[in-house]
């Protein structure tokens, strides 16, 4: 088999009610496990070049890989504005348990590694409660971006761009990514993902962690990844640092690093 096979039609499942209603586009691959679920970033969606590379790999290895895009991202539906940490969240819980039976290897990419963090630790809510199909056998982080709203974009903002956030209930964002296109970063955004910060305490997953970050990340700086490894347990946590790496993290010889910590937990 090659890489020019078609991507088959998305499976779509149906979230929320009334205003909150949306369809969340999926793309499941049957295979053995550990399964492998990808977690996209900010904007991004499940097309991209890691989250196709993942799943080319997973083929060739027989692996069962979920794919989804967020609402508001790629093929589901929904306003990006409309969304925050929190729909996302439940997005990924919902893929989730309705795709992934088993043990599950989450791959997160920048704020994709954030919510790898909140969906990890709603697993084990659920396992605790003997609730749920899938469990957790490691996570493997890529630029991790977790509480970006607060420490990456509200701390950093200057006075006159968090004034406008407040008074007009959000902000364009000029984008180097994509087409250019700015984005809206709102005021819901911003304070609803207060709900959801990690990093003011210890992260424990019971799993294997496999962290990738490269120095030169105008985005999420090394140090944030620093910051995240001081948050979880010491035990089986292995932070790779690309000296020449951006963020995406996305040339050939990246991938490559990112499969080998997959097949590493594998």
């Amino acid at each position: 088999m090659t890489d020019t096979i078609p991507d088959p039609a998305p499976d779509f499942i149906e979230l929320g009610e009334g205003a909150s209603a949306r369809r969340i586009a999926v793309r499941r691959r049957a295979g053995k496990g550990p399964g492998l679920v990808w977690l996209g970033g900010f904007k991004s969606d499940m097309q991209g070049g890691k989250a196709v590379a993942l799943d080319a790999w997973g083929r060739d290895h027989g692996r069962a890989v979920v794919r989804f895009d967020y609402s508001g991202h790629g093929e589901s539906s929904g306003d990006f504005a409309d969304g925050t940490i929190g729909s996302w969240l439940e997005d990924s819980v919902a893929v989730f348990e309705r795709f992934c039976e088993g043990p599950q290897i989450l791959i997160g990419s920048s704020m994709g590694g954030w919510m790898a963090l909140l969906l990890a630790r709603e697993i084990r809510k659920r396992q605790e409660k003997q609730q749920g199909k899938g469990s957790l056998a490691g996570l493997v982080l890529i630029a991790p971006a977790p509480d970006f709203t607060e420490e990456l974009m509200w701390k950093t903002f200057p006075a006159e761009v968090k004034k406008e956030i407040e008074t007009r209930g959000f902000w364009l964002r000029p984008s180097e990514y994509g087409d250019g296109t700015p984005y809206p970063i709102t005021r819901n955004l911003i304070e609803e993902g207060r709900n959801h910060l990690v990093l003011g305490s210890a992260i424990d997953l019971g799993c294997p962690v496999r962290i990738l970050q490269g120095a030169q990340d105008p985005d999420v700086p090394w140090q944030h990844a620093f910051a995240l490894t001081h948050r979880l347990p010491a035990d089986d946590v292995v932070l790779t640092l690309i000296q020449d790496g951006d963020h995406r993290l996305s040339r050939p010889q990246d991938i490559a690093r990112i499969l080998a910590a997959v097949a590493e937990i594998g």
